[in-house]
């Protein structure tokens, strides 16, 4: 028996006093003995129920005339303090963002994650007015959570369960709440990042001290708890989107993800379409499945999808070794550190010694002999357990300290933890050259290896950034190629926000540390800075759609670094690229004014669906419409969506020349009377026309068309292979610029 969700049709017979009573029905028509429990009935962003079926009345189900479809629960799972003043938004800037949105107070975020602290600094409602008029949420109140822990900030929670228990059995509530509270920290600290007020002084042991603050500090924030100790599933993030929307959330973030599937068996694809139907902006996290490409979820073209870069931040804790050589690492260890000019032995179990070689070189739970590293610092490398739980096997061993190095996939990208005992991470290098002297100092017999760690505290100012963090998924896009994803990034490394009492900053269990703040790094992090922004656009902007917050966000976005470089790839430290970065690095200011935007219709949506091959159902499941696709073809390509960026791919069937056209279409939303002219960066061998060269706006809300022409010749690609270019098409009226880039990919079939 496993939970399935089930697409009904949008038009209730008479007969049925409501739709629960519908669905009910249906149930038991396909199981007259034993009707099956209904878990959730859904009826604004789609409509249908889910319900705890076997294969057999699943099959059954399928067959009635007005189920349209019956799509299987999937479990997803969460995508886990100078970044406002990194990204430009400061308080005393009078005359920016913050400014002229009254900081969004009108505006509500819902954040679909593991719920939330009530009691933080950061959901303090001083100052603010009374709750938004059009505000429909509520409440809820269960274990530890009443309906007054609710306040002028936080001013709706919800949570939902029902799909996870039906897969799990009851939960067990001496581990988690069966309430909005937070038993995981990570909702608390996704939803202080979009909207935490402002707290002084903020900092994690000392590390990051300053002010906390959120992208949008006096908007209104919604909690609505879908993540538990097993995952995320669908059934109840659908749930939560169901919920969000007829509350009247303005923004829905959400960090969290799975594979990519089908937009029409994509419960989050589902839901967030729905949202954004009613004009509910929706941002989710790309994935930290980086740095490998096609790592990229959450993608579809009505998403904004956010990968992770870094800030002008650092938290420096290096290793000394014994030969005099220094190598760099960062940690947040806060306890009493090693003692001063004191060089301890080093050791690696995964050299066979004390332990089993393979779970020793990871420090897996019981894997370290105590006899063989007490006293001692232990390499340990990253993979299996947590970075933070090797540490804990480490102390219980007896090992003083730890270094954590990387595997060649993790390159060189390096995240800060709160780690158990005195404890750094090193990049994949650093840990060859760690690894390196101690074989050749335990040859020489004299002096065998030792090493310190010497932690800096925190640095600031730090060149180059941003970079994108290694974690961060990567396209090219495996569902819909033509969309480029991400669509851009935003900071996501080593991040400062609220954090629960119950819950050691580690995260593991054992740690029993207090703490109001903590640093953690994702697209999780990337996410709800893109949220908080959105919130604040859409305040000082309340007739742009989603689509228009999205374009404001990718046209303006940067895509170089505080040195004047294009921005690098923190796993190898090369030249990064749009499949890295999507558009580029958000740019608060510049997108309240970005002169130009691309909107996108729930018309061109469907378009888009048909152009893609999908059926008149599947479409009908995604959208809730019955479609006419006879229109699309007009439309062209899945590539002609109106999209703030163009990607074609090119299959190289044995043609030498091919080529390929774009129809865009820019709304103004900058002056009456400008004139945009166009520069072309065409990717590397390719030729690229846009017709016209120059648009002329009479007035503010005009549309004109523009048609942009990609010629290339094949290039020598092995079978399978494929080679990705990019350049970009920049629209400009001397106070504007407006950027899309364009990606062109050779593909050699099999």
């Amino acid at each position: 028996m496993s939970p399935i969700k089930a697409v009904q049709h949008d038009t209730k017979p008479s007969i049925f006093p409501t739709h629960q009573h519908w669905y009910i029905s249906s149930l038991s028509s396909i199981s007259p003995g034993d009707t099956p429990h209904l878990l959730h009935t859904y009826d604004t962003v789609f409509h249908g129920f889910s319900a705890k079926l076997s294969l057999t009345e699943a099959l059954k189900l399928q067959t009635l005339p007005h189920i349209i479809a019956v799509i299987p629960e999937r479990v997803r799972h969460l995508h886990t303090t100078r970044s406002p003043q990194f990204l430009g938004l400061k308080t005393a800037d009078s005359a920016g963002l913050l400014k002229e949105s009254d900081f969004g107070s009108d505006l509500v975020i819902g954040v679909i994650d593991t719920g939330i602290w009530p009691e933080r600094q950061s959901f303090n409602d001083r100052d603010l007015g009374p709750v938004p008029s059009k505000w429909k949420g509520a409440c809820v109140s269960g274990k530890d959570f009443s309906s007054s822990s609710c306040n002028r900030k936080l001013i709706g929670a919800r949570f939902f369960c029902n799909g996870y228990e039906a897969t799990n059995g009851k939960m067990n509530e001496t581990t988690e709440y069966r309430s909005p509270r937070d038993s995981d920290g990570h909702g608390t600290h996704t939803a202080s990042i979009a909207a935490g007020r402002y707290v002084f002084p903020a900092s994690t042991f000392g590390y990051a001290r300053g002010v906390a603050a959120g992208m949008a500090p006096k908007a209104r924030l919604a909690a609505y708890k879908v993540c538990w100790n097993a995952g995320c599933y669908d059934s109840d993030i659908l749930a939560a989107f169901d919920a969000a929307v007829s509350d009247g959330v303005d923004v829905i973030s959400l960090s969290v993800g799975g594979v990519v599937v089908p937009y029409f068996l994509d419960a989050i694809a589902i839901g967030s379409f729905g949202a954004v139907d009613r004009g509910v902006f929706v941002s989710a996290s790309a994935g930290n499945g980086g740095p490998g490409g096609l790592s990229v979820t959450n993608v579809a073209p009505w998403v904004t999808t956010v990968g992770a870069g870094t800030i002008d931040r650092d938290f420096p804790a290096d290793v000394k070794l014994g030969n005099g050589k220094v190598i760099s690492g960062v940690s947040l260890y806060g306890g009493p550190g090693l003692a001063s000019g004191k060089m301890y032995p080093i050791v690696y179990a995964g050299s066979g010694d004390g332990g089993d070689g393979y779970s020793g070189s990871l420090c897996e739970e019981g894997s370290l002999d105590p006899k063989f590293v007490e006293g001692k610092i232990v390499l340990c490398d990253r993979g299996i357990n947590s970075r933070a739980a090797k540490g804990e096997v480490v102390k219980i061993a007896g090992g003083v300290g730890m270094i954590l190095a990387n595997g060649v996939f993790d390159g060189e990208g390096l995240v800060a933890d709160c780690h158990v005992l005195p404890a750094t991470a090193v990049g994949a290098s650093g840990g060859d050259e760690i690894r390196k002297y101690m074989s050749a100092a335990a040859k020489s017999k004299s002096s065998p290896p030792t090493a310190t760690i010497v932690f800096k505290g925190t640095r600031v100012n730090v060149r180059p950034a941003p970079v994108v963090s290694s974690f961060s998924a990567r396209g090219p896009n495996p569902e819909s190629p033509e969309i480029l994803k991400p669509d851009i990034i935003a900071p996501g490394l080593n991040i400062l926000a609220a954090w629960p009492d119950k819950i050691g900053p580690s995260g593991i269990p054992s740690d029993k540390r207090k703490i109001e703040f903590n640093i953690l790094s994702g697209t999780s992090m990337a996410c709800p800075h893109v949220s908080g922004l959105a919130a604040l656009l859409k305040a000082a902007h309340p007739e742009w759609s989603p689509a228009a917050i999205r374009s404001a966000l990718m046209t303006t976005a940067y895509t170089v670094d505080n040195r004047g470089e294009t921005m690098l790839d923190e796993s190898t430290g090369n030249v990064s690229t749009v499949l890295d970065f999507g558009a580029g690095h958000v740019h608060p200011q510049k997108a309240m004014d970005p002169g130009l935007i691309y909107d996108i219709t729930s018309f061109n949506y469907i378009d888009f669906l048909c152009n893609s091959n999908y059926t008149l159902n599947n479409i009908q499941v995604v959208t809730r419409r019955n479609a006419d696709c006879s229109g699309a073809k007009r439309a062209g390509h899945a590539g002609n969506l109106n999209y703030p960026s163009l990607s074609v791919v090119f299959q190289q069937y044995g043609k030498h020349h091919m080529s390929t056209h774009f129809i865009r279409t820019v709304t103004n939303v900058g002056d009456a009377n400008s004139v945009y002219k166009v520069t072309i960066r065409p990717p590397g061998e390719t030729f690229v026309t846009v017709q016209p060269e120059k648009l002329v706006f009479r007035r503010v809300g005009q549309k004109l068309n523009f048609l942009v022409r990609v010629e290339t010749t094949a290039v020598k690609l092995a079978p399978g292979a494929s080679s990705m270019r990019s350049g970009s098409i920049i629209w400009s009226d001397g106070k504007h610029t407006v950027t899309s880039p364009i990606v062109v990919t050779m593909q050699q079939p099999l």
